[in-house]
């Protein structure tokens, strides 16, 4: 049992799986116009929710938020379901396979055995799609990876109700309905002035640029609240979620920029060209951040490598990306 389904690689998960799923109902959509259109740049620092211990720190929407998005654009309908059992969770699957639809899963990569030992770790909110079954083992359609993988059935259903933060609880997901004349204009219209509302107006204050600022002075005192070692492993956790969740924070304002240029030739206006610059450079100096914040944790401090310098570094972020938004909120309200 098989499907004819084109795998193609991505950088974050689930757009990735959002774009292979559209393809194969016809919709041709980039990752970045996805990524875009379904408001998936974001920032919070969550310190009352622990992943591993430590705070939540993310740099992109919450697991599902693109999916969602799409589903309740005109033309488009996402059917989705969770489930109380692993054996009524993979009874759906495979009932869906045999009626040849491709299948959308939420799992947790720790269980995942076609990843290396060394990138396994406790995070629940890995997407991918099923396409088809072969004996024990699902042909799965994994867009971080550059090939098709093969997961056994036992292993799949470990990860589809893996426990803990962002649980799955064996959910799966496809689309029914797909529009055959969508406004790429529009929607990416959309999904501009929700990032810019998220990112500049959030009245929590450890979300979107006031969360990275945030960040910064939290940051800047771990070395004296936490003591070093705490400080380094808490200053590892943020790069890691930076650096290894889906395309990390830097990545991600780099795809942002990507949807900017590509809507800057959609809806014909240049001006989006110089927020997709300022993207960019906020891309960089949170890559700058991570490759010092590395160095530290490794006990490979270079001169001027210390917590100030690094909280510098949010701060310039945070001040990019609010000019940046803001740019970019004028331009929508010029468009209109």
């Amino acid at each position: 049992m098989e499907i004819d389904f084109a795998h193609k690689q991505s950088a974050h998960c689930e757009s990735g799986v959002l774009v292979n799923l559209l393809a194969h109902r016809g919709l041709e959509l980039s990752e970045a116009l996805a990524f875009g259109i379904g408001a998936g740049l974001f920032f919070a620092y969550l310190p009352f929710i622990r992943i591993n211990h430590l705070p939540l720190v993310t740099y992109r929407a919450a697991a599902g938020q693109l999916l969602q998005r799409f589903a309740r654009l005109p033309g488009f309908k996402l059917a989705q379901r969770t489930f109380s059992s692993p054996g009524q969770a993979m009874a759906a699957l495979d009932a869906l396979l045999a009626q040849s639809i491709p299948v959308g899963l939420q799992t947790g990569v720790f269980w995942l055995p076609y990843f290396p030992k060394a990138l396994r770790f406790h995070f629940n909110a890995h997407n991918l799609v099923v396409y088809g079954k072969e004996g024990d083992e699902y042909l799965i359609s994994d867009p971080v990876f550059p090939q098709p993988v093969r997961c056994p059935a036992a292993d799949l259903a470990r990860a589809r109700f893996a426990l803990g933060a962002l649980a799955p609880k064996g959910k799966m997901y496809h689309f029914t309905q797909v529009p055959t004349d969508f406004d790429r204009c529009a929607a990416l219209r959309a999904g501009l002035a929700a990032t810019c509302t998220i990112m500049l107006n959030s009245p929590f204050p450890l979300i979107g640029v006031k969360g990275i600022r945030f960040l910064g002075r939290r940051l800047q005192g771990w070395p004296r609240r936490l003591g070093g070692d705490r400080a380094a492993l808490h200053l590892g956790h943020v790069v890691r979620m930076q650096e290894e969740i889906g395309t990390g924070g830097g990545g991600f304002r780099f795809m942002f920029s990507a949807f900017l240029q590509e809507g800057s030739v959609l809806c014909a206006d240049e001006q989006l060209l110089a927020s997709a610059a300022s993207l960019t450079a906020a891309g960089d100096e949170w890559r700058q951040f991570a490759v010092m914040a590395a160095r530290l944790c490794k006990n490979r401090a270079q001169p001027g490598d210390t917590y100030e310098a690094m909280a510098e570094r949010i701060q310039a972020c945070a001040a990019i990306e609010e000019q940046a938004y803001r740019a970019l909120v004028a331009w929508g309200r010029d468009a209109a």
